[in-house]
């Protein structure tokens, strides 16, 4: 016998014709109760009778019938999606961060819709399609400009910000402040003897690139060091690479380099082993941020800051959370510190450089 067989008989004997899809009628008159009846058994908090959901369910699983979430939707004008918007040219980390915000979304029955933009400068067009999509909460890791923010107000639509914030105006933010964890990074190089730092930046447009930065110039100034040079990168391996060429054309070269991301310092550590010469650390010390797996191959081993990813999430998907049941809270901030990563890739100021 197939493996359909028994649904078939079933359509054949409610008279469904061949090709249409069962709908929750269908369940009603095969379980001898009222379409609202079915909604009502499958609708979270419904009230239906054990007897009724128990004939409800049986009906439904003879068929081979699941409700549809997006009629369901118009019902009750909630999509149950939240949209994800980020940054496409940006950190390695946020395949952890999609994984970790999807994980805890469905657990509360919410589903992710991701968005991407080239440029953090150019989200006008993606905004446009998540509003195509009446999404019931925005969670975004990208820059939005002012208007941006208040075009999601104007519709009522929850938005929660991660690693991103507006200066000057209020909003739900879920952020990581790694300024201890880079002072206590900066002075443990200043206590291994160095003073000539160099730095490789991320886009300069990006909000985490210039926090971070900013952190560690603090850092370097209260050690009593020199940054004597930066270069700019776009977050990814090739433009780290590209930056040691550029530091090194330098009259005074760095004895140690602080990268605004995990892959740039990875792509500037191979640079430097192949194409330079140089070992990491006797040569030349190199820090990264971000605490991505992969900088934990033995090959790189990285000194980094770690975010602590999970925690965050937990921390965007509350806060959301709070949006979608009480529209009438104040708006909230929640900072998390980094963890410094002890690697391989710092160790003392060479003797000649």
């Amino acid at each position: 016998m197939g493996k359909n067989q028994p649904q078939n008989k079933k359509r054949e004997a409610l008279n469904i014709p061949a090709g249409r899809r069962v709908t929750s009628y269908d369940v009603a008159r095969l379980a001898g109760v009222s379409q609202s009846a079915v909604s009502r058994c499958f609708k979270p908090g419904g009230s239906a009778s054990a007897k009724t959901r128990e004939k409800v369910l049986a009906a439904a699983k003879e068929l081979g019938w699941q409700p549809n979430a997006l009629a369901r939707g118009l019902i009750t004008q909630r999509s149950n999606i939240v949209a994800v918007l980020i940054s496409g040219n940006v950190n390695l980390y946020y395949p952890e961060v999609l994984f970790a915000l999807t994980h805890r979304l469905s657990e509360e029955k919410l589903r992710v819709m991701l968005f991407t933009v080239d440029s953090e400068d150019d989200v006008d067009p993606v905004l446009d399609q998540i509003s195509q999509f009446q999404v019931d909460a925005v969670i975004s890791a990208s820059h939005m400009r002012r208007e941006h923010a208040e075009r999601f107000e104007e519709t009522n639509t929850p938005l929660v910000f991660f690693n991103r914030y507006f200066e000057d105006r209020s909003s739900d933010v879920i952020l990581c402040d790694p300024e201890p964890q880079t002072r206590q990074l900066v002075k443990r190089l200043s206590d291994q003897g160095h003073s000539r730092f160099a730095v490789v930046s991320g886009p300069a447009t990006n909000m985490v690139s210039r926090t971070r930065l900013r952190g560690v110039r603090a850092a370097v100034e209260a050690e009593g060091g020199t940054i004597i040079t930066e270069a700019p990168g776009d977050f990814t391996y090739e433009s780290g690479a590209a930056a040691l060429h550029r530091l090194m054309e330098c009259t005074e070269r760095p004895t140690a380099i602080v990268c605004a991301n995990d892959m740039m310092a990875m792509g500037l550590i191979d640079e430097a082993r192949t194409v330079f010469r140089l070992r990491v650390p006797e040569d030349l010390s190199v820090t990264g941020f971000d605490g991505i797996a992969t900088a934990r191959l033995a090959s790189y081993d990285l000194t980094t800051i770690r975010q602590p990813i999970g925690r965050m999430c937990d921390a965007a998907v509350a806060v959301l959370r709070e949006q979608l049941d009480r529209p009438e809270r104040t708006y909230e901030k929640r900072v998390f510190e980094g963890l410094l990563i002890d690697g391989a890739t710092i160790g003392p100021v060479p003797d000649v450089y």
